[in-house]
This record gives C-alpha cells, structure tokens and sequence, in this order.
C-alpha cells in the first residue's frame, strides 16, 4: 500500500480545495460516502476504494484544468473526502 500512499502524497491540488477536503473529512462515514461514490453493494477494500477513488480524482482534475463544463465541483470535494478518509483508514490499520 506504500505505492498509493506515495501517489496521493505527490497529488498537487488548489489550497483551498484541499482545506474544504480536508474539513470534510472529520465527519466521513465509509459506508454514507462509498456507496454515493462507487455505487451500491459490497464496499471494496479500503487499497481498492482508494485506488478508484484516485482515478475518479485523476478525471476530475483533467476536467477542471480543461474548464469542462460538465465538471462538478462538489463531486471533486465528495471524491477528495473520501480519498482522505481511506487514507487514514490505511494508515491506521497495523502492516
């Protein structure tokens, strides 16, 4: 897991949209969050959430950076949330 951690370490991402991440985080529930995100049924793994997640995230960038107007920035926060709360849930669990 050492490899996603890196990849979400080197993501370079607005200040400002980071922060709002950042405070939504505190109050991410996995189960409320993944299923918006990923869809209904068995949740995946927590390596496996977050490697989908990041591709989501990657798509979301390139279609803020291109001014895409089908780009929701609201689903970015959503997805940069959850992205932070399966990192923390990596990092806690004993390797």
């Amino acid at each position: 897991m050492q490899d996603v951690m890196s990849m979400l370490n080197s993501l370079r991402r607005p200040r400002l949209l980071i922060r709002a991440a950042r405070i939504g985080a505190c109050d991410y529930s996995r189960t409320r969050h993944l299923q918006r995100l990923l869809g209904y049924g068995t949740l995946p793994r927590p390596g496996a959430a977050l490697m989908r997640l990041i591709e989501m995230e990657s798509a979301l960038d390139t279609m803020r950076h291109d001014g895409d107007a089908g780009y929701s920035l609201t689903r970015h926060l959503d997805v940069l949330i959850a992205m932070m709360g399966e990192a923390q849930i990596l990092r806690a669990r004993p390797e």
